[in-house]
């Protein structure tokens, strides 16, 4: 294992430096979008921007990979980013934002297709389920450090902007200094979405719903800061404990997931996520108040993406998995296109605490749906045959989820294969027994 992470570390470090500067930007929208005057709706549509092209990049990544190069795909899309970063604060029209956000957002998006598709190559089945846990951890730490570099300047000059932009720059030096093999890419073609709701009610409602409020947390969180008066270091606080708590209710969660039916977990935590915005919505701006319900309601948000990946790899063949894998990514896009305009549209009409009335009512809608299937008897899947929970961020590309469903079904196969060697050895013991 460590010389699997001593070769992967040049990738792991640039991910946390794009993180950094992506981070900085996704925040720095909400926050330089109230100094120019932008409207919530003006904001949210900004916001959605970043998710159509994040899910355009998904699906067309790979096909421009197979045409060009792996590396020159990888370098392009990089100064692309970077030089669409820079120039937020000189073009300040939410027409020119928008614009700007579909082009970061297909470029992050191809960014997380190549650097994963590095990493699955650098590993094998028993390593890659270690070494996503800790490209994932790099990644979320990465958002939360950038919360802090937001402190150290003004978000209404550029030189905020510039930074992020020179963390994107910098940090494809080590990726692109250190990778020696070139990685073909084959992600397999989504699943129709009726096939997929056939296979995983649950799963593929519950994640449409998730994408929602996973975008409206990321890209709408620094927008209500804003508009209801916090401080620019409290809005940076504020957005750090929606992920800190992803990044610590994790493991707990993913621990009880492989341990107890994955309906009632998925009911729970969407339950502690409506009863943390209902915290927001009712605290009336009280900043560690609202601290507090960011922290849980983020905390279950991406443990809930990896739940329902798990649970819907529950119900599906083997040779099923990749395929719906892709198509539970393109599910949550459509999601994180949908949320912001819903928020933002509520936030104009109703006010800025809509944010947390909005997020609320997706989690009651998600545990509403988890509580119906709980009563389906046809819907359970017994423990003992459940594949194994890996954490898997929202942002993860087709590669890294169908990478992560192929270590969940090989690590649960191996569990139950171990697990009836042991009871065998056990009974065949007492057998010989006087």
């Amino acid at each position: 294992m460590i010389q699997v992470l001593f070769r992967v570390w040049a990738l792991l470090l640039g991910i946390v430096l794009i993180m950094l500067g992506n981070g900085m930007h996704f925040t720095l929208i909400g926050l330089r979008g109230g100094i120019e005057g932008f409207s919530s709706a003006e904001l949210a549509i900004v916001t959605s921007g970043y998710f159509m092209g994040f899910l355009s990049g998904a699906r067309l990544t790979p096909s421009l990979i197979r045409r060009v190069g792996h590396v020159r795909v990888f370098a392009a899309l990089g100064s692309f980013m970077s030089a669409g970063l820079i120039a937020f604060p000189l073009v300040t029209e939410p027409w020119a934002w928008v614009l700007l956000r579909l082009l970061v957002g297909f470029c992050m998006s191809g960014i997380y297709v190549s650097a994963e598709s590095w990493l699955n190559d650098a590993t094998t089945n028993e390593t890659r389920g270690k070494v996503l846990s800790v490209y994932m951890i790099a990644q979320t730490l990465g958002i939360i450090g950038a919360q802090g570099l937001l402190t150290l300047g003004d978000a209404g000059t550029s030189v905020l902007f510039i930074c992020a932009s020179i963390l994107v720059s910098v940090s494809f030096a080590p990726i692109l200094l250190s990778v020696s093999s070139v990685p073909a890419v084959e992600v397999a073609r989504p699943m129709p979405l009726r096939s997929l709701f056939v296979s995983s009610p649950l799963g593929t409602v519950g994640i449409f719903l998730l994408g929602s409020v996973y975008a409206t947390q990321s890209g709408m969180g620094a927008v209500f800061g804003s508009q209801i008066g916090l401080t620019a270091n409290n809005i940076a606080l504020f957005i750090a404990m929606l992920f800190a708590g992803a990044l610590l209710m994790q493991y707990p969660i993913g621990w009880l997931s492989d341990r107890m039916d994955r309906r009632k977990l998925i009911f729970v935590a969407s339950c502690v996520g409506g009863l943390s915005c209902a915290l927001g919505w009712f605290t009336a701006g009280s900043p560690w108040a609202l601290m507090v319900a960011a922290f849980f309601a983020g905390g279950v948000t991406t443990p809930l993406y990896a739940l329902f990946l798990a649970y819907t790899n529950d119900s599906l063949s083997a040779s099923d998995m990749s395929s719906a894998s892709g198509g539970l990514v393109f599910t949550f896009g459509l999601g994180a296109i949908a949320g912001p305009l819903v928020t933002g549209w509520a936030m104009q009409e109703v006010g800025p605490f809509a944010f947390w009335l909005v997020l609320g009512v997706t989690f009651c809608a998600i545990a509403l749906y988890a509580f119906y299937c709980m009563m389906q008897k046809s819907l359970a899947v017994p423990v003992a045959d459940t594949e194994s929970y890996l954490g898997v961020l929202p942002t993860a590309s087709p590669v890294a989820v169908e990478a992560a469903g192929e270590w969940a079904a090989d690590h649960a196969e191996a569990e139950r294969e171990a697990k009836a060697e042991i009871e065998a050895e056990m009974e065949d013991h007492s057998n010989k027994r006087p």
